[in-house]
């Protein structure tokens, strides 16, 4: 039984930290944040980070009821969800990912709204991460693994806070290449991820089907 439940806490956080992927984020973050002081920063990054929280734990504990209501298949989801996640796997194991260039005069003029868009969403917080909630919460047995699920978004999310805040010491250390590197292969564990979650839908419709 503990075996099941570490199991399932490492699929979460692997699967949730990759998809959320700071190290990835980091040249982004760096480019939107560029004049602004570490102070401003950090400022921008900690509601940044919760806001990323609040909406994903909103749509991981209650998409499901969204899915009742208006009469949607999970199974279907896996599938979209699978497909989703596999292309992000995908761009990462390129080694791709958008740099964001601002003007210089319109940064002040959007300096308290880059936290919500675009850090916390789409870029933390991203179509890829709220299937994956969804899929994941679909998954969970019983409360314990509710909690974990809870729990390790709150863990992604504040080792996301602790990475970006570091983001000008790391990308100096590990550089260009190691970050590269790095994005290539939590881009293949994606992937992974993605086609188990996309045959694990399609086998439940075969089923219902036969």
């Amino acid at each position: 039984m503990e075996d099941s439940y570490f199991a399932y806490a490492l699929l979460c956080f692997t699967s949730f930290f990759t998809l959320v992927n700071p190290f990835g984020t980091m040249p982004i973050f760096l480019t939107m944040t560029q004049s602004l002081d570490e102070r401003e920063r950090a400022r921008i990054l900690k509601k940044a980070a919760f806001v990323a929280f609040l909406i994903l734990v909103s749509f991981t504990v209650f998409g499901q009821f969204i899915f009742k209501f208006f009469g949607l298949s999970t199974s279907g989801f896996r599938i979209v969800g699978g497909i989703i996640i596999f292309k992000i796997g995908y761009d990462m194991l390129q080694a791709k990912f958008t740099r964001v260039k601002v003007a210089e005069e319109e940064i002040k003029d959007y300096a308290n709204d880059i936290s919500v868009t675009p850090l916390a969403i789409p870029i933390l917080c991203g179509p890829g991460a709220i299937a994956n909630g969804i899929v994941l919460m679909e998954d969970a047995k019983d409360i314990i693994q509710i909690i974990t699920l809870i729990a390790v978004i709150g863990i992604v999310f504040l080792l996301t806070y602790l990475t970006l805040r570091a983001s000008t010491r790391l990308l100096k250390i590990i550089g260009e290449t190691g970050n590269n590197v790095m994005m290539r292969l939590m881009g293949l564990i994606l992937m992974v991820i993605a086609v188990e979650c996309f045959f694990s839908g399609l086998g439940t419709i075969i089923s219902e089907l036969l």
